[in-house]
């Protein structure tokens, strides 16, 4: 199952769409396609349960044997995502209610709230239900609990919840108080009952309080998936056991620390651009569900052995799956983007480059009617005949073909810190400027790392960094004194740090930290901030050397630091913009705008050589993407040609997809991808 080489490829399929008759000729197109693994049930609750207490199987008994029977195995989900419309009738008192007050009502899916306790013992009941009869079933190979938890609610039941949430996180009253900075505007509470969620309210809500009410809601939902997990896993523990991750920023979700509860770290990724940015931002959510998964595996290790079956990553334990993705559009502002030929396989393998143990799509069989009708699939309207499903196919061949690969780890000598509480914090309207955003600060160094061809792993602060030669540290608002402290560590060892403006400012409850900015980083930094000047839209400030400053200035003053970098036009003429500074054995950067791509490429470039960093492949030209994955048989090259020409790479050894010997270099087609078994291991 999981413990052998082999890279799942499939999507969601929805038979209870479709006519029974059309299940045979979708079960064949799979066998054509090498499809191995689907998701199957995530919204069939209706169909499931049609009564309360009455349970319809006949239909997903047919289908799982129908899998089984020719090969294909079942991520079965739970279909707690979606309640039937009994549901919704029976328990008006479930339903979401804005932070207006406004209930919502059925006729979608997420019409629920998960801290009712109608709904809880409902989506209990039926995973348990479909854990006593599936657990052994011989198609089953992974367990899909639920679809994108992301649902927030304002109603009673979550006002009581997040109340004994509060009161556990912070034990009295007068520590969330101090917490909260109540004392301002006469928010000061003297009793718990006094607490609600944060509605919509006269001005600007408290800072803290929705602070918390994130933090409440990740552990909300972590709590209704974790009880569906437990009677999964009771029921046969050697089954696996997971969830879709949805990456978006009103997601209040943290997955990072959710991966040490889930047996595989699964993300569902769209990109949102059009250009080239689609590969960036590909690049980027891969990275990011590989450090997710390499955190809840120490997470696990430091909490003792696992009493169930886990799914085998690298030696990091960094193991995830790409388990939603569109295989022929991109959705993006007021428009679906039909894919260029080509980008389907690009997207896919960028993902498995990086670590995926496949490559999964939403969804198997368009649609004829219903929401979502004209989303993305792999058997389009058109049907088979048609260039998404030639693709699909010859994509499955791809994926047989770099088998080998699965589970080697990849290689990185960059970290790139990522916070999900500096991400909502920075969602608070009364900040000096609506332009920031922790998780865009985040894409920015990323971005700027992947042009400039390093191989970047994403952490999370208090992860180990050991072994990476520059850690960058983009807008990281939040920072606890132990947070302080383990940057301070890195350096004073040896390691190289890049800091980005409005990091260390605010304290773990959005405290903003006093005697200057950037707060909890000045020592390491050298560096004190009097004032912020945040930069309007559209407007710019040059620096010297060439380039310029967006979103965000600020005058800097040195303590101990050396100037890289001075501002060159406007009120901070003259004034350091990026600087340097010797601390312990190591090195730390600071840099208080955000500079124009190039410009920010040419400085993380810079300090990543200056630190001992190595790009991937140094000779792949402009376009030409390279990861390197790195196992006990070896190392193996993936190179991604996003050019409409064709690129010779320096390399040797066996080129996978066409078994071809490669001598001095591999030739990557226009749009094409080609992975080389090294010949022997690069260093």
């Amino acid at each position: 199952m999981w413990d052998e080489p082999r890279l799942r490829f499939g999507g969601d399929w929805n038979p209870e769409q479709w006519p029974e008759q059309v299940w045979a000729e979708d079960v064949t197109l799979m066998r054509r396609a090498r499809v191995n693994l689907v998701t199957v049930g995530v919204f069939a609750w209706s169909r499931l349960e049609p009564a309360p207490g009455r349970y319809d199987f006949g239909w997903l008994d047919r289908v799982l044997d129908l899998l089984a029977d020719n090969g294909i195995r079942a991520a079965l989900a739970t279909p707690t995502a979606s309640p039937p419309p009994w549901f919704s009738l029976a328990h008006p008192e479930a339903l979401p209610v804005t932070d207006a007050g406004v209930r919502l009502h059925h006729g979608s899916r997420d019409t629920y709230c998960a801290a009712a306790p109608a709904y809880r013992a409902a989506a209990s009941r039926i995973a348990g239900v479909l854990a006593d009869r599936y657990a052994h079933h011989p198609a089953l190979e992974l367990w899909h609990v639920h679809n994108e938890y992301g649902t927030v609610c304002h109603c009673e039941h979550a006002a009581t919840a997040f109340r004994a949430w509060l009161t556990a996180r912070h034990g009295s009253l007068d520590a969330l108080n101090a917490a909260w900075t109540t004392s301002f505007w006469s928010q000061h509470y003297s009793d718990w009952e006094q607490i609600s969620t944060p509605r919509a309210t006269q001005y600007l809500a408290n800072p803290g309080q929705l602070l918390d009410f994130r933090r409440f809601w990740s552990d909300t939902l972590l709590a209704a998936y974790t009880e569906q997990r437990d009677l999964l896993r009771a029921a046969n523990p050697a089954v696996p056991v997971t969830t879709n991750y949805v990456l978006a920023d009103w997601v209040p979700v943290d997955h990072a620390r959710w991966a040490a509860e889930v047996d595989l770290v699964a993300i569902d990724h769209y990109p949102s651009a059009v250009d080239g940015g689609a590969e960036e931002q590909t690049a980027l959510a891969a990275d990011l569900a590989r450090g997710w998964a390499r955190h809840g595996a120490r997470a696990r290790a430091a909490a003792g052995p696992p009493a169930t079956a886990r799914v085998p990553g690298d030696a990091a334990g960094s193991a995830w799956l790409l388990m939603e993705s569109a295989p022929n559009l991109i959705y993006t502002a007021g428009r679906m983007h039909a894919k260029e030929p080509g980008r389907m396989a690009r997207h896919s393998l960028a993902h498995v480059a990086r670590g995926s143990r496949g490559a999964m799509y939403f969804q198997w069989r368009a649609p004829v009617g219903g929401a979502e009708r004209f989303h993305s699939a792999l058997v389009p309207h058109a049907g088979p005949d048609s260039r998404v499903f030639r693709e699909t196919v010859e994509l499955g061949g791809i994926l047989d073909r770099i088998a080998e690969t699965d589970g080697a780890a990849v290689e990185a000598s960059v970290a790139i810190g990522w916070d999900a509480a500096s991400g909502w914090a920075l969602r608070h309207p009364g900040l000096p400027s609506q332009r920031i955003d922790h998780h865009g600060e985040v894409a920015a160094a990323h971005r700027a790392l992947w042009r400039a061809g390093f191989g970047c792993d994403v952490v999370l602060p208090g992860d180990s960094v050991d072994g990476y030669a520059l850690l960058v540290l983009p807008a990281l608002y939040l920072a606890s004194d132990a947070v302080a402290a383990w940057a301070r560590g890195y350096v004073e060892g040896g390691g190289h740090l890049l800091v980005t403006w409005l990091s260390g400012v605010a304290d773990e409850h959005a405290r903003v930290r006093t005697g200057g900015y950037p707060g909890a980083f000045r020592d390491v930094l050298g560096v004190r901030v009097e004032e912020f000047h945040p930069l309007a839209d559209g407007d710019e400030v040059p620096l010297g050397g060439g380039g310029t400053g967006r979103i965000w200035a600020e005058d800097v003053g040195l303590t101990g630091a050396e100037a890289v970098r001075a501002y060159a036009g406007g009120v901070l003429a003259g004034r350091p913009a990026v600087t340097r500074h010797r601390h312990g054995a190591g090195t730390a950067w600071y840099v208080s705008t955000r500079p124009d791509d190039e410009t920010y490429r040419r400085l993380l470039m810079e300090a990543a050589l200056a630190a001992g960093a190595a790009p991937t492949c140094p000779a792949a030209p402009a376009g030409v993407e390279a990861v390197r994955r790195r196992g006990a048989a070896g190392s193996w090259l993936f190179l991604l040609n996003h050019t409409d020409r064709a690129h010779r790479v320096p390399a040797t050894g066996v080129e996978l997809l066409t078994g071809a010997a490669v001598d001095t270099a591999v030739e990557v087609p226009a749009g094409g991808v080609a992975v080389v078994r090294e010949a022997a291991p690069a260093r």
